[in-house]
């Protein structure tokens, strides 16, 4: 059953990881609803690339075992400042973002330990 629990763990981080790299890759490759959508939130494009670029580092820090936390920290607050993007600005739905955060917030959680070692 612990083997089960890694494997799947393993592969949670892994689509997340995927997911993060493929949008990040969009916001970079410039994909023209991207551009739209953040020159939609009035701060331009800046923050596109801003975005991409938090999105593929905390990707990888995500897959790296003692940089989980960090990854999962950083990825759910592009998720937190998405979420008000969609919600003041945007008016979009967030329900996809709610729950990315969550999934986000638990590695986290189930990560913290290596938060506690990182302390300055």
């Amino acid at each position: 059953m612990a083997r089960l629990k890694t494997v799947g763990f393993w592969l949670l981080k892994f689509l997340l990881a995927a997911l993060f790299i493929f949008g990040g890759g969009a916001k970079l490759a410039g994909v023209p609803a991207l551009v739209e959508l953040f020159e939609r939130t009035g701060f331009g494009q800046w923050l596109r690339i801003l975005t991409a670029l938090l999105e593929l580092v905390g990707a990888v820090l995500l897959l790296w075992p003692p940089t989980t936390a960090f990854g999962a920290l950083s990825l759910a607050t592009v998720g937190l400042g998405a979420l008000f993007a969609q919600l003041l600005v945007l008016h979009e739905d967030v329900i996809h973002t709610v729950a990315l955060i969550l999934v986000l917030g638990a590695i986290v959680w189930t990560h913290r330990d290596q938060l506690h070692r990182r302390r300055l």
